[in-house]
């Protein structure tokens, strides 16, 4: 017998956070999130990000145990944006069973009916920020600290339920030039010609992460939203939703792997991070931070051994100038002289042509590839 519940009770949310973890407890490919973004994901007070969606969580126990999670995110600036009446699913984790799945996606089913809604589709988030995506290809291979990692059942069991494909990610190792590569001569020179050109200045080489996040945070994604507004599903990050990411990504930055760049009017126009892998430190903890885990977390920010691209950007009036070769050209200089051999990409959609192409000339080959599903919520 399949139970579905909605999530209310502090107890329950931590259940809801912590299921994941002990789903993937023997998997050596999984890294967990932290455990308190996902008990306070529909906390409006604590997940900015929440605001102006309409969220809600839910729990399948399978004979009273605890078999699967899922929450749905109605976010109605993305509705009112593309003119549709969608409900997002996110936060999808069962045991291998179809019919666990089916009643969890039921349940964000039956959620986005009362509020009118005519499509389900995900896993998506609240924003580009958030884990999206279902792993399709790769499965062998360990998850970034941005991404969800699911065992292959899942996008199986999601389409005989009747979803089609929707968006498509795809993951990439990434060989950065030695320094007696003609590939890092160019890259280095450019960046230093544009820089002298457009009199851009490269904000790490006199900031720390924190003065750089006080000070350019707005400006940072005045530039990011500008930069990816073009891709699926895009929703800007604004307002108080500002504070989540910012406070996400800068406690786990190292500035040798970060590049901003302002120019004469002292506005961000190109920006570039790549972060150390903290995965085996939010396994170890099980995503939670504790005074243990800050202490680990430092040690992999300050000597990491693999690095995890993440964001490459440029505002559109200034694309095709080199500026996002200038940041690559930075944190090019710092992954040699770090000795760093690993990188990793972030998920790429595959119509983002211009991020990709930023690595067309660099040894990379993809490992993974991910993917969103969509229906009309009649067809079940």
């Amino acid at each position: 017998m399949i139970e579905v519940i909605e999530v209310k009770t502090k107890k329950q949310w931590k259940e809801f956070a912590t299921f994941p973890i002990k789903l993937y407890k023997d998997s050596k490919y999984y890294v967990p999130a932290f455990v308190t973004d996902d008990m306070y994901m529909a906390n409006e007070k604590k997940n900015f990000s929440a605001k102006n969606c309409i969220v809600k969580a839910f729990l399948a126990y399978k004979d009273g145990v605890l078999a699967g999670r899922i929450a749905g995110i109605i976010v109605n600036e993305s509705n009112e944006k593309f003119n549709q009446k969608n409900v997002r699913f996110s936060r999808f984790d069962f045991i291998d069973d179809k019919n666990v799945a089916e009643a969890l996606i039921k349940a964000v089913e039956s959620f986005g009916k009362e509020y009118g809604m005519e499509v389900i589709h995900g896993p998506w988030g609240f924003n580009d920020a958030d884990r999206e995506g279902m792993l399709t290809f790769g499965f062998d291979k360990k998850a970034t600290y941005a991404t969800n990692y699911n065992f292959d059942y899942y996008p199986e069991y999601v389409k005989s339920l009747g979803f089609d494909e929707e968006s498509v990610w795809i993951e990439e190792t990434i060989v950065c030039p030695k320094t007696d590569d003609p590939l890092y001569g160019k890259y280095t020179k450019l960046g230093s010609y544009v820089k002298e050109k457009y009199g851009l200045r490269e904000l790490t080489d006199t900031l720390s992460v924190k003065q750089i996040v006080k000070k350019y945070g707005d400006g940072f994604f005045d530039c990011y939203n500008e930069a990816y507004k073009h891709l699926d599903m895009y929703i800007p990050i604004v307002g108080d939703a500002k504070k989540v990411v910012l406070k996400q990504f800068a406690t786990v930055i190292n500035p040798k792997y970060l590049s901003v760049l302002v120019n004469e009017n002292d506005e961000v126009v190109a920006f570039g991070v790549i972060l150390p892998e903290i995965g085996p430190v939010l396994k170890k903890h099980g995503g939670k931070l504790t005074l243990p885990a800050v202490f680990d977390l430092a040690k992999a920010l300050n000597k990491p051994k693999n690095l995890e691209l993440t964001l490459v950007g440029v505002r559109p009036e200034y694309a095709k100038l080199g500026f996002t070769a200038a940041c690559i050209g930075k944190m090019m200089k710092e992954i040699n002289e770090n000795n760093i051999e690993n990188i990793v990409s972030n998920p790429t959609l595959l119509t983002n042509t211009a991020v990709r192409a930023q690595w067309s000339k660099f040894d990379h080959k993809e490992i993974k590839r991910r993917k969103t599903y969509i229906r009309k919520i009649a067809s079940i």
